[in-house]
């Protein structure tokens, strides 16, 4: 019982019902439109998109979760018979005030982050980029095609990957880090290592990107906080070689985001404040098809965590269980159809392969939305 069931509303006693459920409430924007253009819409994290209806998420008894949708309009009734006004003031803020910047660079708009892996190993572009001079060629060329951010990554994450030492992640990746951030590229770093952070952040990265959310390593923690770069926190659960042997959530989109609100308030703990921090729900990360696409229709909840959101899907094999036939380099068309619903729903980071590609698709999705 790990899906969201969207209750029909046949009465006002059924949206009492939610009205009076005292345990905790998720807030997920919908009904999105350009927000300039309307109204009866507020923005989304600052941007130009908006959102004209809630959909208001409630755990099952038993397992699962239940929602129902509001539209804006009938918001305030709602809030005065529930007694949430303070809670609803405080989503609301969350939801709609602009993030600050992240890394020097705006988060009112849609980036999009180029993957350099400096691996032999990794799923999709393993040994493309093997060496210091081809990664360097790679990131540069990635820039020229409208990567706001290079992530740079020595070591494969994906299930079954080699082991790599640090001292091999940290050889890998320093010389190409430092390369492309003397040029001016805003460069992460793709570790879960505390030593392979700090010599990074040592070679000009700005960011650390962790996909184990500054858990996998006993320093990272404390590490991340006194370098004071902006960091990038991923959900998985498990870890790399058994992540997708049967993963198993209560309710996966409501899982997700208790767990990243907990790292989000041990990073404020530490000493990390929240405008240095960016969340990723990961993607493939210990999730069967099912969960993947429950997170997708509703990646809009986790802007109520007030961090700007990454949303990696470029290549991944979600896209192989829907469309078998595809590798992972014949995984373009999926790859854009995840990242444009995305950008729909407000994620403020793009990780892909594939730049040049992306860069077009947001583009016109985003000029098409004008019209």
């Amino acid at each position: 019982m790990d899906k969201i069931t969207r209750s029909v509303l046949r009465s006002p006693a059924d949206v009492r019902g939610f009205a009076d459920f005292d345990g905790p409430l998720y807030y997920a924007p919908t009904g999105f439109i350009d927000h300039s253009d309307d109204p009866n819409t507020l923005p989304l994290a600052g941007s130009r998109r908006g959102f004209s209806a809630l959909e208001i998420i409630r755990r099952r008894e038993g397992g699962g979760a239940e929602s129902m949708i509001l539209p804006l309009l009938a918001l305030e009734g709602w809030v005065q018979n529930s007694g949430r006004v303070d809670e609803i003031n405080n989503v609301l803020d969350r939801l709609m005030t602009k993030r600050a910047d992240f890394a020097g660079l705006d988060m009112a708009s849609c980036h999009v982050m180029g993957i350099v892996n400096v691996t032999p190993d990794s799923f999709s572009d393993g040994g493309d980029y093997n060496t210091t001079e081809q990664a360097i060629a790679r990131g540069r060329e990635l820039a020229d095609f409208g990567a706001s951010i290079l992530d740079i990554g020595g070591e494969s994450t994906r299930p079954g990957a080699n082991d790599v030492t640090e001292a091999e992640e940290i050889d890998r990746v320093v010389p190409v880090i430092r390369a492309l951030a003397e040029k001016g590229h805003v460069v992460s770093i793709d570790t879960r290592h505390a030593n392979v952070m700090e010599a990074a952040i040592e070679a000009g990265a700005a960011i650390i990107n962790d996909v184990t959310g500054l858990e996998g390593d006993e320093r990272s923690l404390e590490v991340a906080a006194r370098l004071g770069a902006p960091v990038m926190l991923m959900h998985m659960q498990g870890e790399p070689g058994t992540m997708q042997v049967d993963p198993q959530y209560d309710c996966a989109v409501l899982d997700v985001y208790d767990y990243l609100l907990d790292r989000i308030e041990s990073c404020e703990r530490a000493g990390i404040s929240r405008d240095k921090i960016c969340i990723d729900p990961g993607i493939g990360f210990g999730k069967t098809l099912s969960h993947n696409l429950e997170l997708l229709s509703r990646l809009a909840v986790f802007h109520g965590l007030g961090c700007p959101i990454l949303l990696g899907t470029s290549r991944k094999s979600f896209i192989g269980k829907i469309d078998p036939k595809a590798d992972p380099k014949q995984r373009l068309g999926g790859s854009i159809a995840s990242a444009v619903n995305g950008w729909r729903h407000g994620a403020q980071i793009m990780r892909v392969h594939d730049v040049q590609e992306t860069v077009q698709a947001i583009s016109v999705a985003s000029s098409t939305a004008l019209v």
